[in-house]
């Protein structure tokens, strides 16, 4: 199992919700104080709506392929490493109200994609590294999961 991720910052995330529910013809798999996630099987896809400042108008947070286990986000460390990326890796890591073991890597634009393996929920919002790095991220870290 694999599925692409796209991460939003919204200005609105109640109206994002209530949009993307209707979209997506489901309701959110996971709902916590400014932070929603849907899994959405066709096509695969994880959305993820981060709370952003009132107002502002949504923007890319970050991009990931969740996969189905650390083994394939170890592989995924390895062959990007050996393509000549610049990688970092994250074991036991909390985000987005998960604990997860995750590599990141940057696009051309610095647009930050993560490959991950979601391993259990946590209680706590948590932040990776090159999410508060590169998007100035509060806790509320805008990134993952």
């Amino acid at each position: 199992m694999s599925r692409a991720q796209l991460a939003l910052r919204v200005g609105d995330l109640q109206g994002s919700i209530d949009f993307y529910t209707k979209l997506l013809g489901s309701e959110p798999a996971k709902l916590r104080p400014g932070y929603a996630n849907f899994v959405v099987d066709e096509p695969p896809l994880k959305l993820v709506l981060l709370e952003g400042q009132p107002g502002q108008d949504t923007a890319m947070d970050h991009l990931g392929v969740e996969v189905a286990d650390t083994a394939t986000v170890h592989a995924a460390t390895r062959r990007l490493s050996e393509l000549g990326l610049f990688t970092e890796s994250e074991q036991d890591s909390t985000c987005c109200y998960a604990t997860q073991d995750k590599v990141w890597v940057h696009g051309p634009g610095r647009e930050p994609w993560e490959v991950y393996i979601v391993k259990g929920d946590s209680a706590d919002f948590g932040a990776s590294a090159p999410a508060k790095q590169d998007r100035g991220c509060t806790d509320d870290h805008t990134g993952h999961t």
